[in-house]
């Protein structure tokens, strides 16, 4: 009886790719000391999508992974290190026009500015912070605010520091090398998206073979 030849498979729960021909080499980190066998599994087709013209996906498992790879080479043995079940997502390249990009991006800023905008200033309002201000003022100095204070510039200030401390993000600069509320909040996104998209290609395998 011949030796196995061991190929060690680490697939990512998540892989985006712009390519029509999807190899296995293209979605996982795979070894061997067999080089000829880590090249035939690196080659093993996963899904083409010559015929999507827009962004799709497609849900692959290990145990189809581990039928191509016998019907390969008999003789292969994967050991999986990765995910059981996987989302191959296909975005076609992208042909638009750069100024219109950046207009998008423009635009998305701005509406985020001025939502954000919007959100303090109705909380300033509601809570009566000029009034507060005011207040303290009076109290701490024994006279009328006669316009802008020393606590209004450094409210501001202090905003704005408060803001980009807690998100620790400034264009490309960060104060720490922790990733980023947002950064955090993506990863949890795309993470249940993820298990949403493979669990509802379990649910449609499931209902198919029922009925």
């Amino acid at each position: 009886m011949s030796e196995k030849k061991l190929v060690y498979v680490k697939i990512p729960q998540e892989t985006k790719t712009e390519k029509k021909d999807v190899r296995l080499g293209d979605a996982a980190r795979i070894y061997s000391r067999d080089k000829a066998a880590e090249a035939r599994v690196k080659a093993l087709r996963l899904v083409s999508f010559q015929k999507a013209r827009r962004k799709t996906s497609w849900v692959g498992s290990v145990m189809e992974i581990i039928q191509k790879a016998e019907q390969a080479d008999p003789e292969i043995q994967l050991v999986n290190l990765g995910e059981t079940d996987f989302v191959v997502f296909y975005e076609p390249e992208k042909g638009g026009s750069r100024l219109f990009e950046n207009l998008k991006v423009f635009f998305v800023c701005l509406v985020s500015f001025c939502g954000a905008a919007f959100a303090i200033m109705s909380f300033h309002n509601d809570s009566n912070v000029t009034d507060v201000f005011g207040n303290v003022y009076r109290l701490v100095m024994g006279e009328e605010a006669e316009g802008p204070t020393v606590l209004d510039a450094s409210y501001s200030v202090g905003l704005a520091a408060g803001i980009l401390v807690f998100f620790n993000h400034f264009a490309s600069w960060k104060l720490t090398v922790d990733p980023t509320p947002i950064e955090v909040e993506m990863d949890l996104y795309e993470e249940n998206l993820n298990k949403t998209v493979i669990q509802n290609k379990g649910r449609k395998e499931a209902d198919g073979h029922d009925s």
